[in-house]
């Protein structure tokens, strides 16, 4: 069902900030500009002269391994996964984000640098309602191998909660953690934004052999050898599933409206939290007849 609880929410002003992109090396600027209701947010490469934003719309993700992608025309933005969670966790609806590289920049793997630039920029309460999908029955989705998943299923009170349950095995230097929160911009903000990208270092090492992340050090994000973090030391005894919370809230953003229910996953992915979301999607629009086409809300 399709309801509001709320007016749909801008920014005061414009904002910005810039790193490095893990991807490419490449120094970028970031750049958050206030938008018309309705507008929803929007991606637009200033790189490629001429291109239009890309909605950061289910419709237009990409596929890709271990990151959330959009491309339209001709544009692609890599790694959106971190400015959709901030924008999400801190209940920005229309905001459109401007950069000159292909991906955004890193930081330090989790979301702080982009809320940090945002909350210079006060949000503002905008006219038109912010439309709401409340889960309405269970769904599931799940790898072919079954070795993770992803689920939603109804909740007795009006609120998104995402529980995730990290677990590698014995023989991994990440120990299984679990986690629910609900998400509200508080609890986003003390729990959930600050925590970083995790990889082991063999990981690490074979992306960097593929040409990935030749600025990115040990010091930028969380890499894990044998006996823990290397040259770095944790936020939080469970930092890596707040991140893993963090990207779904992200994903899941790409429905483009709110979410209310319970959000359950097991070793989900990227791919798993679209997959689950576009399920959500296409099984309300079957049940209410609403258009799943690019821009309608679903």
């Amino acid at each position: 069902m399709i309801t509001s609880y709320r007016k749909q929410r801008s920014l005061s002003r414009p904002v910005e900030t810039r790193g490095v992109g893990f991807l490419t090396g490449a120094d970028v600027v970031i750049k958050f500009l206030p938008a018309n209701d309705n507008h929803g947010i929007a991606f637009q490469r200033m790189d490629l002269a001429g291109t239009a934003p890309v909605p950061a719309r289910l419709e237009y993700t990409v596929p890709r391994e271990r990151r959330t992608a959009i491309s339209h025309q001709g544009a692609t933005i890599e790694m959106t996964e971190h400015v959709m969670a901030a924008l999400a966790g801190l209940q920005i609806d229309n905001c459109l984000v401007q950069i000159n590289a292909p991906e955004p920049p890193g930081g330090d793997g989790s979301s702080q640098l982009f809320v940090d630039s945002l909350l210079k920029a006060d949000a503002v309460e905008q006219s038109a309602p912010r439309p709401c999908l409340t889960v309405g029955r269970p769904l599931h989705v799940a790898a072919e191998d079954a070795l993770s998943e992803v689920s939603c299923r109804p909740l007795s009170y009006r609120s998104l909660a995402i529980g995730y349950h990290l677990d590698y095995g014995s023989r991994s230097p990440i120990r299984p953690q679990s986690l629910v929160v609900q998400i509200t911009p508080e609890t986003f903000l003390a729990e959930i934004c600050f925590a970083r990208t995790f990889i082991l270092e063999s990981e690490a090492a074979a992306l960097k052999a593929q040409g990935y992340g030749k600025r990115t050090t040990a010091k930028d994000l969380l890499i894990f050898g044998p006996k823990g973090p290397i040259d770095n030391t944790l936020r939080a005894s469970d930092e890596c599933v707040r991140h893993k919370i963090l990207d779904c809230l992200g994903d899941f953003a790409l429905i483009g409206c709110d979410l209310h229910g319970y959000f359950d996953a097991f070793r989900s992915g990227h791919r798993l939290n679209r997959d689950l979301v576009k399920k959500l999607q296409l099984t309300h629009a079957a049940t209410e007849g609403i258009s799943t086409r690019a821009g309608a809300v679903a």
